[in-house]
């Protein structure tokens, strides 16, 4: 793939808890010169995400509910629409898990409903958090992202001790969806050639931890990184 079609491609997440200022300036400095397609912060930090990134190509998206989900609907809802307002132009919102391995199919909808409502018309990536759910209950939550109105479900936090995304996860999800949403891997891509292999697969986007080592020695050199 093109390298600047790759970036166009790559959500790259900065969302440990102990990473400030610093590190969160360093990596929209990054995204700046390489044409990174998305800087994914802590919603906390997205008035500074968008002034660092203010006239470039890089979006900002600010994760709601993060890691874990576990928040009533309207406090997700109020958070998104803060970021949203103060910058960002995507939000990934971690679902209610425990409701869909429970098969709250409705609980679960209006989790998401309430995100998508607050921040229409940017788009809202669902994290489904696969390696926490069996195959049904993955194929529940694409149903209901669709049913919200979500543009994305999205495979994992990164922060799960079971695991990040997997190619089988993805599948899932990309056979659930049938292009009714797009489908965003995230979790533990960290080569070019992994990455290649979701993109070919059919995801959209791919939430990485760190661009430059998916990037070849000379696409480095080109960009003086």
């Amino acid at each position: 793939m093109e390298t600047a079609a790759f970036l166009k491609t790559l959500d790259y997440a900065i969302l440990k808890p102990e990473l400030g200022h610093d590190a969160l300036a360093q990596a929209a400095d990054l995204c700046r010169r390489l044409g990174v397609g998305c800087l994914c912060v802590k919603s906390v930090d997205v008035p500074l995400a968008a002034q660092l990134l203010s006239g470039s190509a890089t979006a900002v998206a600010a994760v709601v509910g993060f890691p874990h989900g576990n928040v009533h609907p309207a406090v997700k809802a109020l958070e998104a629409q803060l970021a949203v307002a103060e910058g960002a132009e995507e939000v990934d919102m971690v679902v209610n898990v425990a409701a869909l391995k429970a098969g709250d199919a409705e609980a679960v909808a209006r989790d998401v409903r309430a995100v998508v409502d607050a921040v229409r018309p940017y788009p809202v990536k669902v994290i489904l958090e696969t390696a926490l759910l069996s195959e049904a209950e993955a194929r529940l939550g694409v149903a209901c992202a669709v049913e919200a109105g979500a543009a994305f479900v999205k495979t994992s936090t990164g922060f799960a001790p079971q695991g990040g995304a997997t190619h089988e996860a993805a599948q899932t999800l990309l056979d659930a969806a049938q292009g009714r949403v797009r489908v965003k891997a995230s979790g533990g891509i960290r080569t070019r050639e992994d990455a290649e292999a979701y993109l070919a697969q059919g995801c959209a986007r791919l939430g990485v931890g760190a661009v430059l080592p998916l990037l070849t020695a000379d696409e480095r050199a080109a960009f003086g990184v």
